[in-house]
């Protein structure tokens, strides 16, 4: 645990030296603010306070931006230490892989962690400030903070994995843009092509939904409309949510983190010095 420690301490002061904790807080921040207010004209025609309208909004935010900064922080973890020549240095410290990993990993989901939790939570502050909130609309931001925060950590797993199969930083920024189109956009597509040709059959009633749940993205989606009524209504899903079991979402991007992180250990294992 002491070196754990260590390696997360020296690598949460390199990514704030690096302006990486600045950027990723300020770029959150501006983001939620501009969809909180832009998005702030439901609230009269719905009945709902302008927090509800907020998280309903930023949930849109978060499952684009959170991944996209996560493996924009982890794809150099691995495969630009190896090209700087880095790597073999602090493996000869009585060091393990793994444990190397478990702290990078820290680090990076405490950056991650901050940035989340000031940019979408001064947004939520300045909705509530601005337009009144329920209980029901705080809680559901603060469930779509600490959501947000764990799809991240899928993430930064994932792009532990991607460059831990490159053999250079550029090639790992290329593998975890690849990510981000896949899991977080043509994911989506395809399955939306897939209905559109099922036209209502055994796919759309049996297989979409935990097809939905299998990707960390959809499954933050779905934890948080299926979790807030209100929300749902807002964002337009307020039956996509009700399909499945209320396990199948949080369960899914629970183990993400956990058997990406196990991935990555195991092809961090094939990484030459």
């Amino acid at each position: 645990m002491t070196r754990i420690m260590a390696i997360a301490a020296t690598e949460f002061r390199i990514q704030t030296r690096n302006r990486w904790l600045a950027s990723a807080t300020v770029l959150m921040t501006l983001f939620a603010l501009a969809l909180t207010f832009a998005g702030s004209a439901p609230t009269g025609s719905l009945g709902v306070d302008l927090l509800t309208v907020s998280v309903a909004s930023m949930t849109t935010l978060a499952v684009y931006l959170a991944p996209f900064l996560a493996l924009m922080i982890a794809f150099d973890a691995i495969a630009g230490e190896a090209e700087r020549g880095t790597l073999g240095l602090t493996l000869t410290y009585p060091l393990s892989r793994g444990e190397m990993l478990l702290g990078k990993f820290a680090a990076h989901l405490a950056v991650l962690a901050i940035a989340i939790a000031l940019g979408l939570g001064s947004a939520g502050v300045a909705a509530w400030l601005a337009g009144g909130a329920g209980p029901a609309s705080v809680q559901a931001l603060a469930r779509l903070i600490a959501t947000a925060i764990l799809l991240g950590a899928c993430f930064l797993a994932l792009g532990y994995v991607a460059s831990a199969l490159s053999g250079s930083g550029a090639g790992a920024a290329g593998l975890a843009v690849a990510l981000w189109l896949v899991l977080v956009v043509l994911y989506d597509l395809g399955l939306l092509g897939a209905l559109v040709m099922d036209a209502g059959g055994g796919f759309t009633k049996h297989v979409f939904p935990w097809l939905l749940a299998l990707n960390p993205a959809d499954a933050f989606r779905l934890w948080n409309v299926s979790a807030a009524q209100e929300v749902a209504l807002v964002s337009g899903m307020a039956g996509a949510g009700e399909v499945l079991p209320g396990w199948a979402a949080p369960l899914s991007l629970l183990l993400w983190p956990v058997l990406a992180l196990a991935l990555a250990r195991t092809v961090f294992e094939r990484v030459e010095p």
